[in-house]
Protein backbone atom coordinates (compact mmCIF):
# COMPACT_ATOMS: atom_id res chain seq x y z
CA UNK A 1 0.00 0.00 0.00
CA UNK A 2 0.95 3.66 -0.39
CA UNK A 3 1.54 5.74 2.72
CA UNK A 4 -0.52 8.81 3.48
CA UNK A 5 1.18 12.23 3.44
CA UNK A 6 1.73 12.11 7.21
CA UNK A 7 1.95 8.70 8.86
CA UNK A 8 3.24 7.37 12.18
CA UNK A 9 4.12 3.68 12.31
CA UNK A 10 3.80 2.32 15.86
CA UNK A 11 3.82 -0.89 17.88
CA UNK A 12 6.45 -2.80 15.94
CA UNK A 13 10.10 -3.82 16.09
CA UNK A 14 12.21 -1.83 13.64
CA UNK A 15 15.32 -3.27 12.02
CA UNK A 16 16.71 0.07 10.91
CA UNK A 17 19.77 -1.45 9.14
CA UNK A 18 21.72 1.75 9.77
CA UNK A 19 24.41 -0.37 11.42
CA UNK A 20 23.91 -4.09 11.91
CA UNK A 21 20.25 -4.86 12.47
CA UNK A 22 19.84 -1.63 14.42
CA UNK A 23 16.87 -3.08 16.31
CA UNK A 24 14.43 -0.80 18.10
CA UNK A 25 11.67 -2.49 20.07
CA UNK A 26 8.27 -0.77 20.35
CA UNK A 27 9.44 1.65 17.69
CA UNK A 28 7.79 4.70 16.20
CA UNK A 29 8.57 5.88 12.68
CA UNK A 30 7.24 9.24 11.57
CA UNK A 31 6.88 9.82 7.81
CA UNK A 32 6.04 13.00 5.91
CA UNK A 33 5.74 13.42 2.15
CA UNK A 34 7.42 10.11 1.43
CA UNK A 35 10.38 10.62 3.78
CA UNK A 36 11.19 9.41 7.25
CA UNK A 37 11.39 12.40 9.58
CA UNK A 38 11.94 10.61 12.89
CA UNK A 39 12.56 7.08 14.20
CA UNK A 40 13.13 5.81 17.72
CA UNK A 41 11.43 4.22 20.74
CA UNK A 42 7.74 5.16 20.81
CA UNK A 43 8.02 6.56 24.33
CA UNK A 44 10.48 9.16 23.00
CA UNK A 45 8.40 10.22 19.98
CA UNK A 46 8.19 14.04 19.78
CA UNK A 47 4.69 15.43 20.27
CA UNK A 48 4.80 17.11 16.86
CA UNK A 49 4.45 13.66 15.26
CA UNK A 50 1.80 12.14 17.54
CA UNK A 51 -0.96 13.87 15.54
CA UNK A 52 0.07 11.99 12.37
CA UNK A 53 -2.27 9.26 11.15
CA UNK A 54 -1.20 6.12 12.99
CA UNK A 55 -0.50 2.74 11.42
CA UNK A 56 -0.40 -0.05 14.02
CA UNK A 57 2.10 -2.80 13.15
CA UNK A 58 0.62 -5.11 15.78
CA UNK A 59 4.03 -6.18 17.06
CA UNK A 60 5.40 -7.14 13.65
CA UNK A 61 8.92 -6.57 12.33
CA UNK A 62 9.48 -3.64 10.00
CA UNK A 63 12.56 -3.38 7.78
CA UNK A 64 13.49 -1.15 4.87
CA UNK A 65 11.78 -2.41 1.75
CA UNK A 66 14.09 -4.83 -0.05
CA UNK A 67 16.25 -3.94 -3.06
CA UNK A 68 17.13 -6.41 -5.83
CA UNK A 69 20.26 -4.75 -7.23
CA UNK A 70 21.17 -7.17 -10.08
CA UNK A 71 18.52 -8.54 -12.45
CA UNK A 72 18.05 -9.34 -16.12
CA UNK A 73 14.28 -9.62 -15.82
CA UNK A 74 13.41 -8.01 -19.19
CA UNK A 75 13.89 -10.65 -21.87
CA UNK A 76 12.11 -12.84 -24.35
CA UNK A 77 11.63 -16.60 -24.10
CA UNK A 78 13.25 -18.97 -21.62
CA UNK A 79 16.08 -21.49 -21.51
CA UNK A 80 14.47 -24.53 -19.94
CA UNK A 81 16.11 -26.69 -22.62
CA UNK A 82 19.56 -25.64 -21.40
CA UNK A 83 18.54 -26.57 -17.89
CA UNK A 84 18.09 -30.08 -19.22
CA UNK A 85 21.42 -29.96 -21.11
CA UNK A 86 23.33 -28.96 -18.00
CA UNK A 87 21.71 -31.80 -16.07
CA UNK A 88 23.04 -34.13 -18.75
CA UNK A 89 26.58 -32.90 -18.12
CA UNK A 90 27.20 -29.80 -20.24
CA UNK A 91 28.96 -26.93 -18.46
CA UNK A 92 27.83 -23.28 -18.67
CA UNK A 93 30.91 -22.48 -20.76
CA UNK A 94 30.34 -25.46 -23.09
CA UNK A 95 26.74 -24.42 -23.64
CA UNK A 96 27.83 -20.85 -24.39
CA UNK A 97 30.58 -21.86 -26.80
CA UNK A 98 28.12 -24.08 -28.65
CA UNK A 99 25.91 -21.09 -29.37
CA UNK A 100 23.70 -21.36 -26.32
CA UNK A 101 23.82 -19.40 -23.12
CA UNK A 102 23.19 -15.67 -23.36
CA UNK A 103 23.11 -15.69 -27.15
CA UNK A 104 20.25 -18.23 -27.23
CA UNK A 105 17.92 -15.67 -25.62
CA UNK A 106 18.75 -13.04 -28.20
CA UNK A 107 16.45 -14.20 -31.01
CA UNK A 108 13.39 -14.34 -28.74
CA UNK A 109 14.16 -10.90 -27.34
CA UNK A 110 14.75 -9.40 -30.78
CA UNK A 111 11.42 -10.82 -31.95
CA UNK A 112 9.45 -9.34 -29.05
CA UNK A 113 7.78 -5.93 -29.11
CA UNK A 114 8.28 -3.49 -26.24
CA UNK A 115 4.74 -4.25 -25.07
CA UNK A 116 5.50 -7.98 -25.07
CA UNK A 117 8.73 -7.44 -23.15
CA UNK A 118 6.85 -5.40 -20.54
CA UNK A 119 4.05 -7.95 -20.25
CA UNK A 120 6.38 -10.88 -19.62
CA UNK A 121 8.58 -8.85 -17.28
CA UNK A 122 5.63 -7.86 -15.09
CA UNK A 123 5.14 -11.48 -14.04
CA UNK A 124 8.64 -11.42 -12.57
CA UNK A 125 8.20 -7.93 -11.14
CA UNK A 126 5.05 -9.06 -9.32
CA UNK A 127 6.94 -11.96 -7.74
CA UNK A 128 9.57 -9.55 -6.43
CA UNK A 129 7.06 -7.00 -5.14
CA UNK A 130 5.21 -9.78 -3.31
CA UNK A 131 8.38 -10.30 -1.24
CA UNK A 132 8.70 -6.68 -0.19
CA UNK A 133 10.95 -5.38 -2.98
CA UNK A 134 10.64 -1.66 -3.76
CA UNK A 135 13.65 -1.18 -6.07
CA UNK A 136 14.71 -3.33 -9.03
CA UNK A 137 17.83 -2.94 -11.12
CA UNK A 138 17.15 -4.12 -14.69
CA UNK A 139 19.83 -4.68 -17.33
CA UNK A 140 19.72 -4.75 -21.10
CA UNK A 141 22.05 -7.20 -22.84
CA UNK A 142 19.82 -9.67 -24.66
CA UNK A 143 19.39 -7.54 -27.77
CA UNK A 144 23.01 -7.22 -28.87
CA UNK A 145 21.89 -4.89 -31.61
CA UNK A 146 21.10 -1.21 -31.30
CA UNK A 147 17.32 -1.39 -31.73
CA UNK A 148 16.72 -4.25 -29.31
CA UNK A 149 19.06 -2.92 -26.64
CA UNK A 150 17.05 0.29 -26.69
CA UNK A 151 13.75 -1.61 -26.66
CA UNK A 152 14.81 -3.54 -23.54
CA UNK A 153 15.59 -0.30 -21.75
CA UNK A 154 12.34 1.27 -22.96
CA UNK A 155 10.48 -1.72 -21.54
CA UNK A 156 12.27 -1.34 -18.22
CA UNK A 157 11.38 2.36 -18.08
CA UNK A 158 7.68 1.49 -18.52
CA UNK A 159 7.53 -0.84 -15.54
CA UNK A 160 7.15 1.90 -12.88
CA UNK A 161 4.10 3.12 -14.81
CA UNK A 162 2.52 -0.30 -14.30
CA UNK A 163 3.71 -1.15 -10.78
CA UNK A 164 4.69 0.93 -7.73
CA UNK A 165 8.37 0.03 -7.87
CA UNK A 166 11.51 2.03 -8.60
CA UNK A 167 13.59 0.77 -11.54
CA UNK A 168 17.28 1.47 -12.08
CA UNK A 169 18.39 0.64 -15.63
CA UNK A 170 21.83 -0.66 -16.55
CA UNK A 171 23.08 -0.70 -20.14
CA UNK A 172 24.71 -4.11 -20.69
CA UNK A 173 25.49 -4.03 -24.38
CA UNK A 174 28.84 -5.71 -23.61
CA UNK A 175 27.11 -8.89 -22.42
CA UNK A 176 27.91 -11.36 -25.20
CA UNK A 177 29.11 -11.46 -28.78
CA UNK A 178 26.18 -12.08 -31.16
CA UNK A 179 26.45 -14.71 -33.87
CA UNK A 180 26.84 -12.13 -36.63
CA UNK A 181 29.98 -10.80 -34.91
CA UNK A 182 31.51 -14.15 -33.98
CA UNK A 183 35.29 -13.74 -33.75
CA UNK A 184 34.95 -9.95 -34.11
CA UNK A 185 34.42 -8.70 -30.58
CA UNK A 186 36.21 -5.41 -31.20
CA UNK A 187 34.01 -4.69 -34.20
CA UNK A 188 30.92 -5.39 -32.09
CA UNK A 189 32.12 -2.92 -29.46
CA UNK A 190 32.72 -0.25 -32.12
CA UNK A 191 29.70 -0.82 -34.35
CA UNK A 192 26.98 -1.84 -31.90
CA UNK A 193 27.80 -1.51 -28.23
CA UNK A 194 29.16 2.03 -28.06
CA UNK A 195 26.66 3.49 -30.59
CA UNK A 196 23.81 1.80 -28.68
CA UNK A 197 25.09 3.26 -25.41
CA UNK A 198 25.24 6.75 -26.87
CA UNK A 199 21.74 6.41 -28.34
CA UNK A 200 20.27 5.03 -25.13
CA UNK A 201 21.84 7.79 -23.09
CA UNK A 202 20.54 10.44 -25.47
CA UNK A 203 17.03 9.03 -24.98
CA UNK A 204 17.39 9.10 -21.18
CA UNK A 205 17.22 5.33 -20.83
CA UNK A 206 20.44 4.65 -18.90
CA UNK A 207 21.17 4.97 -15.18
CA UNK A 208 24.40 2.91 -15.18
CA UNK A 209 26.68 0.95 -17.52
CA UNK A 210 27.59 -2.72 -16.98
CA UNK A 211 29.70 -5.28 -18.81
CA UNK A 212 30.60 -8.98 -18.73
CA UNK A 213 34.38 -9.34 -18.36
CA UNK A 214 35.05 -13.03 -19.00
CA UNK A 215 36.74 -15.38 -21.44
CA UNK A 216 33.40 -16.22 -23.09
CA UNK A 217 32.51 -12.53 -23.37
CA UNK A 218 34.82 -9.47 -23.35
CA UNK A 219 38.38 -8.78 -22.28
CA UNK A 220 39.32 -6.09 -19.75
CA UNK A 221 40.65 -3.93 -22.59
CA UNK A 222 37.38 -4.18 -24.49
CA UNK A 223 35.31 -3.42 -21.39
CA UNK A 224 37.60 -0.46 -20.63
CA UNK A 225 36.68 1.08 -23.97
CA UNK A 226 32.98 0.91 -23.09
CA UNK A 227 33.63 2.29 -19.61
CA UNK A 228 35.63 5.19 -21.04
CA UNK A 229 32.56 6.22 -23.01
CA UNK A 230 30.39 5.77 -19.91
CA UNK A 231 32.67 8.12 -18.00
CA UNK A 232 32.53 10.61 -20.87
CA UNK A 233 28.72 10.52 -20.62
CA UNK A 234 28.80 10.91 -16.84
CA UNK A 235 27.28 7.48 -16.18
CA UNK A 236 28.19 5.29 -13.19
CA UNK A 237 29.66 1.83 -13.74
CA UNK A 238 29.03 -1.77 -12.64
CA UNK A 239 30.77 -4.97 -13.81
CA UNK A 240 30.20 -8.72 -14.03
CA UNK A 241 33.66 -9.84 -12.93
CA UNK A 242 35.56 -13.00 -12.01
CA UNK A 243 32.56 -15.33 -12.31
CA UNK A 244 34.31 -18.12 -14.21
CA UNK A 245 37.96 -17.06 -14.09
CA UNK A 246 40.16 -14.22 -12.89
CA UNK A 247 40.84 -11.75 -15.69
CA UNK A 248 41.37 -8.79 -13.38
CA UNK A 249 37.84 -7.47 -13.76
CA UNK A 250 37.56 -6.44 -10.12
CA UNK A 251 40.69 -4.29 -10.42
CA UNK A 252 39.34 -2.84 -13.66
CA UNK A 253 36.07 -1.95 -11.94
CA UNK A 254 37.97 -0.33 -9.09
CA UNK A 255 40.15 1.67 -11.47
CA UNK A 256 37.01 3.21 -12.99
CA UNK A 257 35.44 3.91 -9.58
CA UNK A 258 32.63 1.42 -10.16
CA UNK A 259 29.66 1.27 -7.81
CA UNK A 260 29.83 -2.52 -7.75
CA UNK A 261 31.44 -5.68 -9.07
CA UNK A 262 29.22 -8.75 -9.36
CA UNK A 263 29.68 -12.54 -8.99
CA UNK A 264 33.40 -12.51 -8.01
CA UNK A 265 33.85 -16.24 -7.36
CA UNK A 266 37.43 -16.14 -8.68
CA UNK A 267 38.56 -12.74 -7.41
CA UNK A 268 41.90 -12.75 -5.57
CA UNK A 269 43.04 -10.68 -2.60
CA UNK A 270 44.65 -8.07 -4.83
CA UNK A 271 41.31 -7.54 -6.54
CA UNK A 272 39.45 -7.41 -3.22
CA UNK A 273 41.92 -4.86 -1.86
CA UNK A 274 41.44 -2.71 -4.96
CA UNK A 275 37.68 -2.87 -4.48
CA UNK A 276 38.02 -1.88 -0.84
CA UNK A 277 40.20 1.12 -1.67
CA UNK A 278 37.75 2.33 -4.32
CA UNK A 279 34.61 1.62 -2.26
CA UNK A 280 33.26 -0.95 -4.75
CA UNK A 281 30.38 -3.09 -3.44
CA UNK A 282 30.67 -6.87 -3.94
CA UNK A 283 27.34 -8.18 -5.24
CA UNK A 284 26.87 -11.80 -4.18
CA UNK A 285 24.76 -13.90 -6.57
CA UNK A 286 24.09 -17.37 -5.13
CA UNK A 287 21.36 -18.17 -7.67
CA UNK A 288 23.89 -18.58 -10.50
CA UNK A 289 26.22 -20.55 -8.22
CA UNK A 290 23.32 -22.89 -7.43
CA UNK A 291 21.92 -23.22 -10.95
CA UNK A 292 25.32 -23.84 -12.54
CA UNK A 293 26.36 -26.17 -9.69
CA UNK A 294 29.61 -24.26 -9.30
CA UNK A 295 32.25 -25.29 -6.76
CA UNK A 296 34.21 -22.04 -6.36
CA UNK A 297 32.54 -19.74 -3.82
CA UNK A 298 33.26 -16.01 -3.63
CA UNK A 299 35.88 -15.17 -0.99
CA UNK A 300 33.53 -13.91 1.72
CA UNK A 301 36.26 -13.86 4.38
CA UNK A 302 38.43 -11.64 2.17
CA UNK A 303 35.54 -9.20 1.72
CA UNK A 304 35.12 -9.11 5.49
CA UNK A 305 38.87 -8.73 6.07
CA UNK A 306 39.10 -5.74 3.75
CA UNK A 307 35.78 -4.19 4.75
CA UNK A 308 34.11 -4.59 1.35
CA UNK A 309 30.34 -4.12 1.56
CA UNK A 310 28.44 -7.19 0.32
CA UNK A 311 25.09 -6.89 -1.44
CA UNK A 312 22.89 -9.90 -2.17
CA UNK A 313 20.74 -10.20 -5.29
CA UNK A 314 18.80 -12.73 -7.35
CA UNK A 315 20.60 -12.28 -10.71
CA UNK A 316 17.11 -13.00 -12.07
CA UNK A 317 17.72 -14.18 -15.66
CA UNK A 318 16.51 -16.90 -18.04
CA UNK A 319 19.68 -18.98 -18.05
CA UNK A 320 22.04 -19.09 -15.11
CA UNK A 321 19.66 -17.86 -12.38
CA UNK A 322 15.96 -18.21 -13.24
CA UNK A 323 15.09 -17.14 -9.71
CA UNK A 324 12.77 -14.31 -8.71
CA UNK A 325 12.94 -14.70 -4.92
CA UNK A 326 15.25 -12.32 -3.07
CA UNK A 327 14.37 -14.08 0.19
CA UNK A 328 15.66 -17.32 -1.32
CA UNK A 329 18.82 -15.53 -2.48
CA UNK A 330 19.36 -14.39 1.11
CA UNK A 331 18.96 -17.96 2.38
CA UNK A 332 21.33 -19.28 -0.30
CA UNK A 333 23.92 -16.62 0.55
CA UNK A 334 23.86 -17.86 4.14
CA UNK A 335 23.74 -21.57 3.32
CA UNK A 336 26.26 -21.71 0.47
CA UNK A 337 28.58 -18.83 1.34
CA UNK A 338 28.13 -18.60 5.12
CA UNK A 339 26.94 -15.02 5.28
CA UNK A 340 25.21 -14.31 8.55
CA UNK A 341 21.48 -13.47 8.41
CA UNK A 342 22.44 -9.94 9.42
CA UNK A 343 24.86 -9.68 6.48
CA UNK A 344 22.22 -11.12 4.13
CA UNK A 345 19.58 -8.58 5.17
CA UNK A 346 22.10 -5.73 4.95
CA UNK A 347 22.95 -7.10 1.51
CA UNK A 348 19.34 -6.80 0.37
CA UNK A 349 18.84 -3.33 1.90
CA UNK A 350 21.67 -0.97 2.86
CA UNK A 351 24.43 -2.46 0.71
CA UNK A 352 22.12 -3.11 -2.24
CA UNK A 353 21.24 0.57 -2.16
CA UNK A 354 24.93 1.48 -2.18
CA UNK A 355 25.50 -0.83 -5.16
CA UNK A 356 22.96 1.28 -7.07
CA UNK A 357 24.15 4.66 -5.82
CA UNK A 358 20.94 5.22 -3.81
CA UNK A 359 22.05 7.11 -0.74
CA UNK A 360 18.52 7.53 0.67
CA UNK A 361 17.31 3.92 0.40
CA UNK A 362 17.89 0.70 2.31
CA UNK A 363 17.72 1.98 5.88
CA UNK A 364 15.18 3.36 8.35
CA UNK A 365 16.59 6.74 9.31
CA UNK A 366 15.58 10.38 9.19
CA UNK A 367 15.90 11.64 5.63
CA UNK A 368 15.60 8.21 4.01
CA UNK A 369 12.70 7.28 1.75
CA UNK A 370 9.68 5.89 3.60
CA UNK A 371 9.64 2.48 1.93
CA UNK A 372 9.04 -0.41 4.32
CA UNK A 373 8.43 -4.15 4.42
CA UNK A 374 6.28 -5.40 7.30
CA UNK A 375 6.89 -9.04 8.22
CA UNK A 376 5.06 -11.68 10.22
CA UNK A 377 8.23 -12.64 12.09
CA UNK A 378 9.66 -11.81 15.49
CA UNK A 379 13.33 -11.45 14.51
CA UNK A 380 15.04 -10.46 11.24
CA UNK A 381 17.12 -13.67 11.15
CA UNK A 382 13.90 -15.48 10.21
CA UNK A 383 13.95 -13.78 6.80
CA UNK A 384 17.05 -15.78 5.81
CA UNK A 385 16.24 -18.88 7.84
CA UNK A 386 13.10 -20.14 6.12
CA UNK A 387 13.12 -21.74 2.66
CA UNK A 388 10.28 -21.26 0.20
CA UNK A 389 8.24 -19.24 2.70
CA UNK A 390 7.17 -15.62 2.33
CA UNK A 391 6.27 -13.95 5.66
CA UNK A 392 5.52 -10.53 4.14
CA UNK A 393 2.49 -8.90 5.75
CA UNK A 394 2.49 -5.74 3.68
CA UNK A 395 4.71 -3.40 1.73
CA UNK A 396 4.40 0.30 2.57
CA UNK A 397 5.63 2.69 -0.11
CA UNK A 398 5.93 6.38 0.63
CA UNK A 399 7.79 7.57 -2.45
CA UNK A 400 6.76 7.66 -6.10
CA UNK A 401 8.62 5.37 -8.47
Amino acid sequence: MTLATRKLLINGTAATMVEGYGLITDAAIACHDGRIVWVGPRRECPTEFTSFEQHDLAGRLVTPALIDCHTHLVHGGNRANEFELRLKGASYEEVARAGGGIVSTVSATRAATVDELVSSALLRVDAAVAEGVSVLEIKSGYGLDIDTELNMLRAARRIPRKRHVKVITSFLGAHAIPAEFKGRADAYIDEVCIPALRAANAEGLVDAVDGFCEGIAFSPAQIARVFTVAKELGLPIKLHAEQLSNLGGAKLAASFGAMSAEHLEYVDEEGVAAMAKAGVVAVILPGAFYTLREKQAPPIDLFRKHGVAMAVSTDMNPGSSPMSSLLLAMNMACTFFRLTPEEALAGATRHAAKALGLTDHGRIAAGAVANFAIWNVSHPAELSYRIGFNPLHERLIGTPA
